[in-house]
Order: structure tokens, then sequence, then C-alpha cells
């Protein structure tokens, strides 16, 4: 069985489509949360890294919080089950087997943070319907589709979401944040090294007009040399920082 070791848990991947990346992790570092976030929502959840690491940063400050998220493909569904189970947080967290409109259309209750690490992955055969092209296609969960979301399911007025995308989408991202009442609150601009073009952008968004605060990050300063910055960021987590 394929097991990644972090900290304080571990998480079995072997059955989710989608293995656990930098992506995932770096979301839960680096999303904020305040002594208000009690309810989040991690939409499309897969293995459960993502719940797990803000359920380990709630619980350094409180016992009362509780995460949801939602998983639509069979095998991912079962194997985040497993991994919120035998987690220390295991009474804070639950998973739903659902689509993000179904969830979203039967659920009345409100989050104070919703994250997503969403599938991105635009050119997709519908003749190939298999776990990872389920877990890798935009298709079936479109920006539009996580905003309307977002903008049904969060707390009025102080409910946040926090995202992470292909840095190509950043501004499309945004424009349709703004239809739905969400204002861009933090920016993080990833490249994997100095030399390279930014791949990720992660955004936090707020109902509220507030100062933005965009940085820039750097991963790698060669092949597996982390840099300080993002070491920072991730060594309550990785066992190996």
């Amino acid at each position: 069985m394929e097991t990644f070791r972090f900290k304080q848990f571990e998480v079995q991947q072997t059955r989710s489509a989608m293995k656990i990346g930098t992506d995932a992790v770096l979301l839960g570092a680096w999303c904020e949360i305040t002594d208000s976030t009690e309810q989040v929502l991690d939409l499309g959840a897969g293995t459960g890294i993502l719940s797990l690491i803000i359920a380990q940063r709630l619980a350094e400050n409180s016992p009362y919080f509780d995460i949801e998220a939602i998983e639509i493909e069979d095998e991912a569904h079962t194997e985040c089950v497993e991994n919120f189970d035998n987690s220390p947080w295991n009474e804070h967290l639950f998973c739903y087997h659902a689509s993000l409109i179904e969830f979203a259309q039967e659920v009345e209750d409100h989050y104070d943070l919703i994250v997503c690490n969403p599938p991105f992955y635009k050119n997709f055969d519908s003749t190939e319907i298999t776990s990872r092209a389920l877990a890798r296609s935009a298709s079936f969960m479109p920006l539009q589709h996580i905003f309307a979301a977002a903008e049904k399911l969060c707390t009025p007025n102080t409910g946040e979401l926090a995202i992470v995308l292909p840095y190509e989408q950043k501004e499309e991202a945004i424009h349709i944040g703004s239809v739905h009442g969400f204002t861009p609150k933090r920016i993080l601009n990833v490249r994997g090294t100095a030399n390279t073009p930014f791949k990720r952008v992660f955004l936090q968004m707020g109902q509220q007009d507030s100062l933005l605060v965009a940085e820039d990050l750097i991963i790698e300063t060669e092949r597996h040399k982390y840099t300080s910055e993002y070491i920072q960021l991730v060594k309550d987590f990785y066992l190996n920082l």
C-alpha cells in the first residue's frame, strides 16, 4: 500500500488517481486561517491531503472546528474517508461522495473558508472517462461552478475561497470571481526555479475589498534544494524539512 508520511499524519494514495503533489500541500500551508475560521469546505478532496493539512493548522489553536470535503470519484472518496478516519483529527473531518453541483444544490450550510485544488486540464476526451481523466479534467469542476458554489456556500460577507490554478488562468479566475462577488485578498505567484516561468497562482479571495498582498515564490534553487521561503511555508508538514 502506497503511504505518504507527514510529520503528524499519514496519507494512503493507492486508490486515488491523483497522487500527492506540491500544489495541495502548498495551498494548505499558505492559505490564511484566522481565529474565526471554524467551518471549512474542501472541493474535490482526492486523498484528503489538503483537508488534513488545514486540520493540523486549526488544531494548533482550537478544538472547535469542522472540515467537510466532497469527492466524486469512487475510489478516491473511499481512500479519503480512510485517511480522515486514521488521522488524529478524525472527529473533525467528513467527506461526502458527491459532485460539486449536487452538493451546492442540496447543502444549506455556510463555510468560513472554502479551499480547492481543482482539476485543470481542459483538453478532455469524454470517451475515456478513467479515474485519472476524471481527476484531471476541468470539465468536471469548471471555474464558473467553483465560484458559483462558493458564492452560495461561503459565510455571507466574511467567507473566503482559496484556490490554486495554472498561472495562465489567473486573470480568468479573478474575473469570474468578481462576477460572483469575490475580490483577491492574497496572491502567490509560484515558479519552480528563478529561471523558469511562473507555473501556478494561489489566490485567496474574499467578499469585501481589502488591501491586496501579492507575492512571488520560487520553490527550488536547484533540483531538490529548496528555497528558505518555501521551507518556511511547508516545514511543519514534510518529514524531511
